[in-house]
């Protein structure tokens, strides 16, 4: 099969179209046959080393985190899945590699394609999906009537995020450029905020949940403070916690990294009476299979920008980069 390979990792490296052997299926997993594969940043982020610490991948690996397809094999305990059912996942990690032609996933982590979406819009859901739902759902539980600040509004996750929020029952603040703001607000939000002429820390005030996604260190201080007590802010980019570590089952010594990474985070989390969480979404199959009920009711429905072909792989990353896209990125496989 074609896949797309990170050779050795680096900012300046592209990822290389190579023949490589169609991956071997275990008792249970199922061999998916790659329509689509969403783009994330997390693609170059993993590619750049940016989480070998935590993720370490072996050069050469094929990358890409979310896909769409059709089961063409299942392995000897596999009960869910047939041969010709169209799924869509987001594999676990150490198991990633969706910029190929095929890929073999645990049945847990995959779930039936939402009826009345194509393959590509399909494809663009599996990890922004979860992460809203690890988020939302999970983490802060958001109920009915609680104010919900969610940052970078017409991004992938942003897109999908307000959607889920404004289906809880909550109020939406969100930031964008003046281009998107129309955008966001059909989706649901109910309180935009230009980022380029407005400051969001002295508009919002009491809120109870920040989903934030800011890399700037003053964007994250200001997030804390915008928190009502008891409120909590659940970032997508760090930094990561010891608690985190310890989901993932890292060694002692980078349990003592997280610790110090987010020391400070949650020392003003603490001081606020606020709760500070990392999140690094999780492969969840069952979890899947609710966002699938919910786009299957018409209740979130998926914003993409563009679709690139297989051989643009590398093009759709560097366009994901810019971070200018509204809603995700596609590669279309098949």
């Amino acid at each position: 099969m074609k896949a797309f390979i990170v050779k050795s990792y680096g900012k300046k490296e592209k990822l290389h179209l190579e023949d490589w052997a169609v991956p071997t299926v275990n008792e249970n997993d199922v061999l998916v046959q790659v329509h689509s594969a969403g783009v994330n940043l997390l693609d170059s982020l993993i590619r750049n080393g940016e989480f070998k610490l935590f993720l370490p991948y072996k050069p050469p690996f094929i990358n890409g985190h979310d896909v769409a397809g059709i089961v063409t094999k299942i392995g000897s305990k596999v009960s869910k899945f047939k041969v010709g059912d169209e799924v869509y996942a987001r594999p676990s990690d150490h198991r990633v590699g969706t910029f190929a032609e095929y890929i073999s996933i645990d049945e847990k982590d995959v779930a039936l394609k939402p009826k009345n979406l194509s393959m590509e819009e399909a494809g663009s859901i599996p990890l922004v999906g979860l992460t809203s739902w690890q988020a939302l759902v999970e983490i802060a539980n958001v109920k009915k009537g609680q104010k919900v600040f969610i940052q970078a509004g017409s991004g992938g996750v942003g897109t999908f995020a307000i959607q889920l929020a404004k289906y809880l029952g909550a109020f939406v603040a969100t930031t964008t450029s003046a281009k998107n703001i129309e955008l966001v607000k059909n989706i649901g939000a109910d309180l935009v905020i230009d980022y380029k002429t407005q400051d969001f820390s002295k508009i919002l005030k009491d809120y109870d949940v920040v989903l934030h996604s800011n890399r700037e260190k003053i964007v994250l201080e200001q997030s804390l403070g915008i928190l009502k007590k008891g409120g909590q802010l659940i970032s997508l980019v760090g930094p990561p916690t010891p608690e985190f570590a310890q989901e993932i089952g890292l060694p002692w010594h980078l349990k003592f990294v997280t610790k110090l990474l987010s020391a400070s985070a949650k020392k003003k989390a603490e001081k606020l009476g606020v709760k500070f969480h990392f999140l690094f979404m999780r492969a969840e199959g069952k979890q899947l299979n609710e966002i699938t009920k919910l786009i299957e009711a018409g209740i979130i429905k998926p914003i993409i920008d563009k679709v690139f072909s297989f051989e643009q792989t590398n093009e759709a990353l560097t366009y994901v980069e810019t971070g200018r896209s509204r809603g995700k990125v596609v590669v279309k496989v098949r």
